[in-house]
């Protein structure tokens, strides 16, 4: 167990069993009982017996393989905890859609993909419309490339090996080797850019979403041509201003 949850003063079994949890997600969503123990610390019949209760519970399934997987039950705690979320960024990205004219979103991370929880849309007749609840891929979107960049890159390595990057464009990246350039520049620029990779016509900023609990991104989207003529000396603050209230809200409702 890390020693910031060893610090926290709460039940011990409790942290330890949402330690597990957020390994299983951190791996894809499921994992084997030697990797939860080289990640965890914990002994092996630590595990065995959180385990066995979160089972019990829904909340981890065993496979046939014998790896374990996240279970159910967290479908419903996950969906309630996004609509949360959403309700939370909102009057942020109303302000923001009111400042750039353009369609607003916020998405999260969910496994290997990157679920919209709240969008403002743009006054315009001609705007770029995604459905809350709508999960996107990571590797052409902007929101999800935004996230992929707060992730470790150990880490960003095994998402990208696990992960296949399907052409939705031609200017879809479908490598690896130039994702993990594309994210090192997200990383040192502070913002990613969906340039027509996942729906052409469509130009998308994104920039993460700092000490939220989950990892988090948003973005204004809209036609290509009318986002290319947006100040980008103006917009890519503003982005970073509105994450960062964002960010603050959800720790202080935390």
């Amino acid at each position: 167990m890390t020693e910031s949850r060893a610090r926290a003063g709460g039940v011990q079994s409790v942290d330890r069993a949402f330690e597990l949890l957020e390994l299983m997600a951190d791996a894809g969503g499921e994992a084997t009982l030697s990797h939860l123990a080289e990640s965890s610390g914990l002994p092996q019949p630590t595990i065995h017996r959180l385990l066995r209760t979160l089972i019990a519970g829904g909340y981890i399934r065993q496979q046939p393989s014998r790896r374990y997987a996240l279970g159910p039950r967290l479908i419903r705690l996950g969906e309630t905890a996004s609509r949360v979320l959403g309700a939370s960024a909102r009057p942020h990205l109303t302000r923001l859609r009111d400042l750039t004219g353009e369609t607003s979103n916020m998405a999260v991370l969910d496994g290997d993909q990157v679920v919209y929880v709240a969008q403002v849309p743009s006054p315009h007749a001609m705007r770029m419309f995604t459905e809350v609840g709508q999960r996107v891929d990571l590797h052409c979107t902007a929101v999800g490339k935004a996230v992929l960049a707060t992730i470790p890159i150990d880490e960003t390595a095994r998402i990208l090996s696990r992960i296949t990057m399907s052409p939705r464009t031609t200017h879809t990246i479908t490598d690896s080797a130039t994702m993990r350039t594309e994210i090192d520049r997200i990383r040192i620029q502070g913002y990613a850019v969906d340039d027509g990779e996942q729906e052409i016509g469509v130009r998308c900023f994104a920039v993460a979403i700092p000490n939220a609990p989950t990892r988090a991104a948003i973005s204004i989207s809209g036609p290509q041509a009318r986002v290319s003529g947006l100040d980008m000396d103006k917009i890519i603050p503003l982005l970073q201003e509105t994450a960062a209230s964002i960010g603050r809200d959800l720790v202080a409702r935390g």
